[in-house]
């Protein structure tokens, strides 16, 4: 139990890396070299800011000047991607907390619902940049694919797949928590029918010695008869 709990962690941890990557990166759209006219130079973007590069290695950006005015798409993956770290961040320390290899945190009971509430943020943490990512690249594909479409194309940055990566292994970590709740619950149980099973058959199956004592106890005392017959020899009726 507990080395799935550190396998979740780990995930977890490495998931809430890329995660914040993909947040503060740059590139999550670039442009299209094909439809480019000056191949020397491209642009790229990101949630925050405009770049701009050449081929000398220089790079100009420039932060969105207002937020009112932004597309709708890059708000809500922007909320998105903030509330898929801060759920990371929250989920580490209840999974810190809430791990059965670690001392603190109370009660057994209290810490596996602490793991469980961490098994449940990451979970959501990993949807909330799993939906980031994907609103983001349908949007650069679908004007990518589109014929009517006469401004700039992009294609999809590296941001992106490192979105995905870290969703993928948030949800992973989640569900490793749940399945080593599970096991843990499973094993509780069978060690409780187990104590029950062993004091059932001590109830039933008897000691030699109280059974002995028990045989002697309820032994019948001899009758009247057979005292009296032992009295009597052979010469009595004679």
């Amino acid at each position: 139990m507990s080395g799935k709990q550190i396998m979740a962690l780990l995930a977890g941890l490495v998931g809430l890396g890329a995660t914040i990557g993909a947040t503060v990166s740059n590139e999550w759209k670039t442009t299209s070299r094909a439809s480019s006219v000056i191949t020397a130079t491209w642009v790229f973007q990101g949630l925050w800011m405009n770049c701009a590069g050449n081929a000398i290695g220089s790079v100009h950006c420039r932060q969105h000047h207002t937020i009112f005015k932004l597309e709708s798409y890059i708000q809500v993956c922007r909320g998105l991607m903030i509330s898929a770290v801060c759920l990371g961040f929250f989920a580490t320390a209840c999974a810190l907390v809430g791990m059965k290899c670690t001392k603190i945190g109370g009660s057994d009971q209290l810490k596996s619902r602490l793991a469980c509430f961490s098994g449940v943020q990451y979970f959501i943490a990993g949807l909330c940049s799993l939906t980031a990512c994907s609103l983001y690249a349908h949007r650069i594909m679908s004007e990518f694919f589109d014929p009517l479409f006469v401004e700039q194309k992009y294609e999809l940055g590296a941001a992106l797949f490192i979105g995905w990566a870290g969703s993928a292994l948030c949800i992973l970590g989640g569900i490793v928590f749940f399945s080593s709740l599970f096991d843990g619950f499973s094993k509780s149980s069978s060690n409780a029918d187990r104590k029950r099973y062993v004091y059932s058959a001590s109830t039933y199956v008897s000691n030699p010695e109280k059974a002995q004592n028990h045989s002697t106890n309820c032994r019948r005392p001899p009758t009247e008869y057979s005292s009296t017959s032992k009295n009597f020899d052979k010469n009595a009726y004679v």
